[in-house]
């Protein structure tokens, strides 16, 4: 498979400083997203202290072997396990680094990552940062978002809907650093040829719909423009947040191009 790919981030209209993170790194096959917390103390540090980790954790890991963080967990494929264990080591020196800096006490970060191996795709997140599937021109949220209000959505007790207009849908149950452990959901699928991915902070789903994040991904060719014109289209839309988009062509062939 070949994996097109096209990276962004932006300010938004209201934040005074840019608090996410990203990573393309074209050797490893790794896109990662991470939204430090906003109103906490140095979030800006902390999602970008979790890509520093979690690319260079999967460097190291790549080739030589290294004892994981956390259990290996036999339904998902090595690549999987090496993702969500760079995770939690990233969440292990966020909280760290807190506990030993006054001034950095309390900072967190979301983070939504993928690794692509061949047509496999591994993504790992924590946190509402979130990851979509557009295949077949339908869209599909591969993360689910670990705030207050979407518990509730599994539970059934309200819509998703509902959970996109709730006052609440911002309260975070689970990030990098607030704990000294972590949970972490993990999951796997087959790529083809044609799919695309999204990986985004929430600075753009608060902002632009699923369909109108649909609609731009499937009507541009470059990636790296769609990045552009969905973060154009929430700062249209009030740019509230920092945004952060990556978006990813999957066509068959058996190298990875980046387009940055």
């Amino acid at each position: 498979m070949k994996a097109v790919i096209g990276a962004k981030t932006d300010r938004g209209l209201i934040r005074e400083i840019n608090e996410d993170s990203f990573c393309v790194d074209e050797s490893i096959g790794l896109v990662a997203v991470a939204d430090g917390l906003g109103g906490h103390a140095s979030g800006e540090i902390a999602s970008k202290m979790a890509i520093d980790v979690i690319r260079d954790y999967i460097n190291r890991t790549e080739k030589g072997n290294e004892p994981l963080i956390g259990k290996y967990n036999k339904k998902y494929s090595g690549a999987a396990n090496r993702l969500a264990s760079s995770i939690r080591l990233a969440n292990k020196a966020i909280y760290e680094a807190a506990q030993g800096n006054p001034q950095w006490q309390g900072m967190g970060t979301t983070m939504a990552a993928a690794l692509l191996k061949g047509n496999k795709l591994s993504i790992a997140h924590a946190g509402d940062s979130r990851i979509y599937l557009i295949r077949a021109n339908q869209i599909e949220q591969l993360t689910d978002d670990h705030t207050l209000v979407y518990e509730q959505v599994k539970m059934g007790l309200v819509t998703k809907e509902y959970a996109e207009r709730s006052n609440m849908k911002n309260i975070l149950t689970n990030a990098l650093g607030i704990a000294p452990d972590v949970v972490v959901d993990v999951d796997e699928l087959t790529l083809s040829d044609g799919d695309m991915l999204i990986l985004c902070t929430d600075g753009l789903n608060s902002m632009v719909s699923e369909s109108d994040i649909l609609s731009v991904a499937t009507s541009v060719d470059n990636p790296s423009e769609v990045c552009e014109r969905l973060i154009d289209m929430a700062n249209k839309n009030g740019g509230k947040d920092n945004i952060t988009v990556i978006t990813v062509y999957i066509q068959k062939k058996n190298w990875l191009s980046f387009l940055l």
